[in-house]
Formats: C-alpha cells, sequence, structure tokens
C-alpha cells in the first residue's frame, strides 16, 4: 500500500539541477506465486507459459521441454484450465483469490505498521501482474532505499522462495542505485505460524456439524527428483505437520500427511492427496477434513482442487461429511504471523 510521504532526509542543499529523488524509507514486499489475468484462453496461455517456462519448476532440458510445452500443453491447457479458474474468479474485481487476498494481506500489514511511517507494504506475483520488478520500482520511487522482500511460502521450495527471490534479483540487475534487500526466511516451524494456523483450525473444525475421523494435511507437491537433488521442501513440510498435529493435540494415528497438484509422468511426493482421500474413503472412514499449511492463501489449488475435486472423490468413494479449513489468508491469524515475521526481519532498519 504506497503513500505520499514527504522525505525524511532534507533535500535543501541538493543544487536546482539535481534530478528529483526520494529517499528515507523502507519497504516490504509480499511476494506470491500469481494468478492469470483472465479466465479466457490468451490470458491463461500466457500465464501458463511464464510460469511453466522457469526452469526452477521444470527442470528439464529446453531442446526436450520446450516443444512439449509450446505443441502440446499450451494448446490444450489453457482453456481447461481457464474452466477451473472461472469457477472461483472474484467476478467483482475481475481477478483470481489469489490476487485480491495478497492485497488485503499488505493493506493490513500496512496498518499493523502504521507506526511506522517511513515503512511501506506492496506486493507483486511471481507470474503475471503486478510484476515484481514493477513494484521494486514503485517502492523505489517512493523512496524506498531498503526492501524486505517477504515469500509467502511457509516451506522453502527452489520452485518457489527461490524463483520468487530470483526475479527480484533481476529487477535489480537493471537498476543503477539498487536499494538494500534482505529476504524473510521460510518459516516452517515458526512458533507464531504454528499457533495461529492451530487456532484457526480449531476454530474452522468448531464450526463444523461433525467431528472428522482424519485429517488430512496435504502440501502442493513437487516431483521426487527435486528433493533427492537437496530441495529442503519435503523436510519443511513434514516438520509442519508434526508441530501442527501436537499443537493441537490430535492423535498420530488419525492425522495424514499428503502432497497434490501433480503434473506429468514423473514419480512426486508421496503419499499422493487425491489417492489417499479415495483409500481412506474406500476404507469406510464417513467424515474427513483437509488442510492445507502451505498456502497462506486460497487459490486454484485449494478452492477448486481441494475443496472441490477432493471432495467430489471422497463422497463418490462412499465418504459422507468432508471439509476444507481454510488457510490463514487475510485472517487476523494470518497477520499476526506476517506480522511477526516482518517486525522480526525489519531490525535495526526501523
Amino acid at each position: 500500500m504506497l503513500k505520499p510521504y514527504p522525505p525524511r532526509a532534507d533535500v535543501s542543499n541538493l543544487p536546482e539541477t539535481h534530478p528529483q529523488v526520494a529517499f528515507g524509507r523502507v519497504g516490504v514486499l509480499l511476494l506470491n506465486l500469481g494468478t492469470p489475468d483472465g479466465t479466457t484462453y490468451w490470458p491463461m496461455r500466457r500465464y501458463l507459459k511464464e510460469f511453466l517456462s522457469d526452469e526452477r519448476v521444470i527442470e528439464e532440458p529446453k531442446w526436450k521441454w520446450w516443444p512439449i510445452l509450446n505443441l502440446i500443453i499450451l494448446t490444450v491447457r489453457p482453456s481447461r484450465k481457464g474452466r477451473d479458474y472461472a469457477t472461483i474468479w472474484n467476478n467483482e474485481l475481475d481477478e483470481g483469490p489469489l490476487k485480491t487476498i495478497t492485497r488485503s494481506q499488505a493493506d493490513k500489514l500496512a496498518e499493523r505498521l502504521s507506526e511506522h511511517p517511513k515503512v511501506i507494504v506492496d506486493w507483486a506475483m511471481r507470474y503475471a501482474n503486478p510484476s515484481t520488478e514493477s513494484r521494486i520500482r514503485e517502492l523505489q520511487k517512493q523512496g524506498c532505499e531498503r526492501i524486505l522482500l517477504v515469500p509467502l511460502y511457509p516451506q522453502y521450495a527452489a520452485a518457489t522462495t527461490a524463483t520468487a527471490c530470483d526475479q527480484a534479483f533481476r529487477a535489480l540487475m537493471k537498476m543503477r542505485w539498487q536499494p538494500f534487500v534482505r529476504v524473510a526466511p521460510a518459516y516452517h516451524d515458526d512458533p507464531v505460524y504454528i499457533d495461529r494456523l492451530a487456532k484457526s483450525m480449531q476454530a474452522s473444525l468448531a464450526g463444523l456439524d461433525f467431528v472428522p475421523e482424519k485429517i488430512v494435511a496435504t502440501f502442493h507437491g513437487m516431483p521426487q527428483k527435486y528433493f533427492d537433488r537437496g530441495d529442503p521442501y519435503h523436510c519443511h513440510c513434514q516438520k509442519t505437520s508434526r508441530l501442527l498435529r501436537e499443537a493441537l493435540g490430535w492423535p498420530k494415528e488419525n492425522w495424514l500427511t499428503t502432497f497434490q497438484s501433480r503434473f506429468g509422468n514423473d514419480p512426486w511426493l508421496q503419499p499422493y492427496t487425491d489417492m489417499t482421500v479415495e483409500r481412506l474413503a474406500k476404507e469406510g472412514v464417513k467424515k474427513l477434513a483437509l488442510v492445507a499449511p502451505g498456502f497462506s492463501a486460497d487459490c486454484l489449488e485449494t478452492l477448486e482442487e481441494l475443496d472441490g475435486e477432493n471432495r467430489h472423490i471422497f463422497e463418490d468413494n462412499g465418504g459422507e461429511k468432508f471439509a476444507y479449513l481454510p488457510a490463514l489468508n487475510d485472517s487476523d491469524e494470518g497477520i499476526d504471523v506476517l506480522e511477526s515475521i516482518v517486525r522480526r526481519e525489519l531490525a535495526g532498519w526501523i
């Protein structure tokens, strides 16, 4: 949320011919994945091309991946994914829910930090708009000499946290006067994150008309070979799941950790969420709840895939009661987490 604060420093001694400058401020830039600009073919195609061309996301040789992406995937997938996005689209603002929620997170975080008038909070997306480069340049234009980058991914992965930072660093490479930058670390085991997530889950569970027999903590998947190459994501997910279960006091035998959203034919991290949901229903589980601790905001993968597709899988195989427990989003608990991280990482700057 950008505000026209006057520069903190005295510019009265600058010569009349000096270029106009603003300085003395600190920026906080929330970074999330992205969302298409629309649900029709061409906006979806642009978004998917940018996303699936990222070498952090698809670790395949270009000679192998380029024809698959451009001749097959980008021909058929935009229309199908566009229909999926249309089911969750914010028609009032004509945007995806991830954009709506991330904007609100930035606005509410700015309110929490309002006692520091030199701090400006903004937000950007790795793919599509608003772009990371555009927001970094805007923060600098507003006088931010220092910027804290906050990737909104509790569990670190090269395909999320690292590529978000890559994009910010590419923007810095184009700038003559670079702001100084810090990056907030992953917060998969942060006590405030675990506590607020547990409280949010407790509130959601209390609002159900049933008590789940099982809870599935589902995380976005990744190819197994990425883990084999040293990505810590799987370990971060497992630790988050364990700490969350312990905070809730939920029996170990009634808690499962799974991975969703697999893409392509390579083996991904297992167990798979959809197969687990199907198996539980076939084994006689009648009441099930899913939670997605790795998502700081609800999006296609939670609202359509989990609350839609997996609900149908469960009910079609004998399940009776199903609930998706929402992400922290822009709730008070969610903003508590962001505020705690940002205040800690801004130490010495404010």
